[in-house]
């Protein structure tokens, strides 16, 4: 599985990882043995969130991970309702609890809270003062969101290591701004929902007949291909997949490189980026 240093971090992580959105709706053997196919396939950077389930998912994590964390890059997320000082150092050890480990690779505050930045700043960092989370991060952060937070660390010696936003073939915001912004600045980007969340575009449509050339010229699926195009300038992509033939098929698009000449073409087939209309979340 490819790996990319993690933004200004340096440390390595597999450019596609394992979200856990709604894994709580599926029967829990059959997603745990998903969770752990998708470990023994590379795909070791596994993300979920004190929200997903009412922390149910996380104790499914827990369960997947047991007698494997040292394995993992983990991520979880707290709610902006828990985002003060003290908030978030309660909301971590209730998601350390359910997950079953004594600490985080990475904290990310879900989305922007009215909380004072600088206090939910201060709390992530007394959080890696603690040992409980190695660095810390944002989601659905546009770019007049990060430089307002970037501003507030200024002089702090505290930097953002991810923003984790929604970005799949049919939807390019990112790349006209955002991306560049975060790369430029050494934030690792995060694409959830990579496959669309349910909107996965149809075989009949302009851009599910460019996924299908594509993929049939080199062997590979559809969705594969989706997802070789979201990391291919660099974003790390954590999709979903509740059963362990779905774990498969997405762990086949961890080394496909697509071409300049097929990049073009997709690039030309599928929804142009925007530059107007601000960042879209699911």
């Amino acid at each position: 599985m490819r790996q990319l240093p993690f933004g200004w971090t340096g440390v390595r992580v597999p450019l596609l990882g394992q979200g856990t959105w709604d894994l709580e709706r599926g029967d829990r053997a059959t997603v745990v043995a998903a969770v752990r196919q998708g470990l023994d396939l590379g795909m070791t950077h596994l993300d979920t969130a004190e929200m997903y389930g009412d922390g149910e998912v996380e104790r499914i994590v827990g369960e997947a991970i047991n007698g494997r964390r040292k394995d993992v890059f983990l991520v979880s997320k707290v709610l902006p309702e828990n985002a003060s000082y003290q908030g978030i150092l309660e909301a971590c050890e209730r998601s350390l609890r359910r997950l079953g480990t004594d600490h985080l690779d990475l904290y990310l505050l879900h989305w922007e809270s009215q909380v004072p930045f600088a206090e939910t700043a201060r709390a992530f960092q007394k959080l890696v003062e603690q040992g409980k989370t190695r660095f810390w991060g944002v989601s659905n952060f546009d770019v007049p969101e990060l430089q307002r937070a970037m501003d507030v660390l200024k002089g702090t010696g505290q930097a953002i290591a991810c923003n984790q936003v929604l970005y799949h073939p049919a939807q390019r915001y990112l790349e006209a701004t955002l991306l560049p912004f975060c790369q430029q600045h050494g934030i690792a980007v995060v694409a959830y929902s990579p496959l669309g969340a349910g909107s996965f575009p149809s075989a009949a449509s302009k851009e599910g007949k460019a996924l299908a050339k594509v993929a049939r010229a080199r062997q590979a699926t559809a969705r594969q291909v989706a997802l070789a195009f979201v990391m291919r300038a660099g974003a790390f992509a954590i999709p979903k997949a509740a059963r362990p033939e779905h774990v498969i098929e997405n762990a086949g698009a961890g080394e496909l490189l697509l071409s300049a000449e097929e990049v073009s073409f997709l690039e030309d087939q599928l929804p142009k980026p925007s530059l107007g209309g601000g960042l879209p979340t699911a």
